[in-house]
């Protein structure tokens, strides 16, 4: 039998994230954007909830709730903003890649002297095209954009291995397009001293399909409130006596941008079922990535089309949600990145639909 329903401490989790954002993060939108920062004393407070640190060993100091609690809190948190969303969670992706790669003994050796900085910052950068380079013990490398304002420690993941680096970082401000709660920099590395690396394909596999289910979750739920904005609007706005989601045209959209954000949230959830239960996750998180990415385009588009000339004016969300869904796509090389992982599987050969319907049956 087909259950979708949380159990009560993810239910609680979920309410819990969808109450601070629809509280603290949604009003202030725009508000984070023109600062390009958020308040410390909301950091403040988010640290003291624990998302961050929600998918955490409890050995370790976190919650220890697994991959789909941390979709579940990405979603609500990236409805109200993305960008904020994004700096809320500090550690991001850098944590799970270090305990694929080394265990909790390398969660506590390289972030436990960034936990007790309560501005500290650790970024994931994905090597996609192997341009990140080596020179014995120092590496060198460039981001023409990250959304971010600082890096304390530094994680450069390629397909077979993981570096960190603390020294040599430097960040360039720049205007960006989207996520600037977050801040928008250049970053370039010029022969940083490497602090600890490590080689391991399996492991390097796991720890991407970690960071991107934790970016397909800021996409889904950045994507969700682009659907629902626009949908309210198309029942509030009356056109030839009747609300313009009543004519069939827009209807049939507003239907195909709900199922654009359910296939893209199915895929996800999925994904993350396969990371908790220990399962192989790689082709699942990359095609969850390739669905928010494409349908990201496809709604965001179309929100600001529902509304007009309405919908490229600050008055209303839908462009910041526009820019925001076209930022987060760029993120880890990409759907063109993810499409490079899932292609083995695809053609290796035909869909499984035992092993499909196993997955999404016994998922959250």
């Amino acid at each position: 039998m087909i259950d979708f329903a949380l159990d009560e401490e993810l239910a609680l989790v979920a309410e819990t994230a969808q109450r601070f954002s629809d509280e603290q993060l949604l009003p202030s939108q725009r508000a984070f954007e023109a600062q390009r920062a958020l308040p410390e004393a909301l950091r403040r407070e988010a640290a003291q909830i624990g998302f961050d640190r929600i998918d955490w060993p409890e050995s370790a100091g976190g919650a220890g709730l697994g991959a789909l609690a941390r979709v579940l809190v990405t979603e609500r948190l990236a409805a109200g903003c993305p960008g904020a969303a994004l700096a809320l969670q500090p550690i991001g992706a850098v944590a799970q890649a270090l305990l694929a790669f080394g265990g909790e003994a390398a969660l506590q050796r390289h972030l436990q002297p960034l936990l007790a900085r309560p501005d500290a910052r650790a970024a994931l950068v994905f090597d996609a095209r192997g341009q990140w380079t080596s020179d014995g013990d120092a590496l060198s490398g460039q981001a023409a954009w990250l959304p971010t304002d600082r890096i304390d420690l530094l994680a450069v993941l390629s397909r077979d291995g993981l570096r960190l680096v603390t020294q040599g970082i430097v960040l360039t401000e720049v205007p960006g397009a989207g996520l600037r709660a977050a801040g928008a920099s250049e970053l370039r590395v010029d022969r940083a001293p490497v602090e600890a690396a490590w080689t391991d394909p399996a492991a390097a596999a796991l720890a991407l399909a970690h960071a991107r289910v934790q970016l397909a979750a800021l996409l889904v739920g950045q994507m969700h409130a682009a659907a629902d904005y626009s949908r309210r609007y198309a029942l509030e706005r009356v056109a030839f006596g009747k609300p313009i989601a009543h004519h069939q045209a827009l209807a049939f959209l507003i239907v195909d941008m709900h199922s654009a954000v359910d296939a893209a949230r199915q895929l996800l959830h999925e994904a993350a079922w396969r990371l908790d239960a220990g399962r192989p996750a790689r082709e699942a998180a990359a095609t969850a990535l390739i669905e928010a990415t494409e349908n990201a385009v496809f709604i965001g588009a179309n929100a600001v089309q529902i509304l007009g000339g309405a919908g490229f004016m600050r008055d209303y969300p839908v462009e910041k949600q526009l820019r925001e869904l076209r930022a987060l796509g760029l993120l880890l090389g990409g759907a063109d990145a993810a499409r490079d992982d899932a292609l083995p599987a695809a053609i290796a050969a035909p869909i499984d639909f035992l092993a499909t319907t196993d997955a999404t049956t016994q998922g959250a």
